[in-house]
């Protein structure tokens, strides 16, 4: 990647940025339910969370679309590239840093600290994937998690509103766990598999592989405590009595 085409994709990160602050602002002036209304703590987070949902639907159906578009990527992970992967990259790069931004000025850091961790992680590996150019189709490949995502996002807007309506609950649970098999588990663990298999443990790759093991932990700690809160709820710990307000993504 040449030196002006890395200031264009730092112009697009920035844009992006741009545009999740302005989907911050928009959804102040949402409707939002009264349980969510009554409840100040609630109120950011609910916020938060539709800016997610936001991102989510964009970049969960724009990598299917990359990648439908250019299967033959899938052929060369490290190497592959298209021009819609990289505005993939530099869009989703926007959000983390606008998220990350939003945790830190709300005073959200000490009850979202694992997604600051997680942010902080996906931004370098994304920059690092901007500056070189190289596994471009592998952060495609990771961007299919926010498909899951639209489906774990509705869950906890769903706890936040109180909405009287179980079988839209149980309907998105069963329907949640199978998304997260197909678009968060799968692409994960075979791009692990691929990493520790065909990817030198050097410079840019063994960051990446490091990076990569850690959010397969992350990860399988989100599951146990989905599998908990929606299927095993009797197996849950010191969850009685506890609110949804101080946390801003999957606790209960």
């Amino acid at each position: 990647m040449g030196p002006g085409w890395r200031a264009a994709s730092a112009a697009l990160v920035a844009g992006s940025v741009l545009i999740f602050a302005a989907l911050r602002w928009l959804a102040l002036a949402l409707p939002q339910p009264a349980a969510v209304r009554s409840r100040p703590g609630r109120v950011w987070r609910w916020r938060n969370l539709l800016v997610s949902f936001a991102h989510s639907v964009l970049a969960g159906l724009w990598a299917l679309f990359s990648l439908w578009h250019s299967p033959e990527l899938l052929s060369d992970i490290q190497d592959g590239y298209s021009v819609s992967g990289h505005l993939l990259v530099c869009f989703s790069s926007g959000y983390f840093i606008h998220d990350t931004l939003d945790i830190i000025f709300n005073y959200q850091s000490r009850s979202s600290w694992e997604y600051l961790v997680h942010h902080a992680m996906a931004i370098s590996a994304f920059v690092s994937l901007i500056i070189t150019g190289r596994f471009l189709v592998a952060a495609v490949l990771l961007l299919l998690v926010e498909v899951s995502n639209i489906f774990l996002t509705v869950r906890m807007l769903l706890k936040m509103s109180n909405v009287p309506s179980p079988a839209l609950y149980e309907a998105n649970k069963y329907i949640n766990l199978v998304v997260y098999f197909a678009f968060r588990l799968a692409p994960q663990a075979y791009l692990t598999c691929y990493f520790l298999r065909y990817v030198e443990l050097q410079g840019q790759g063994a960051f990446l592989t490091a990076n990569l093991l850690l959010l397969d932990a992350m990860i399988l700690m989100y599951f146990s405590r989905l599998l908990r809160s929606d299927f095993f709820p009797s197996l849950r710990k010191g969850s009685a009595g506890r609110d949804v307000d101080g946390e801003k993504f999957l606790i209960d």
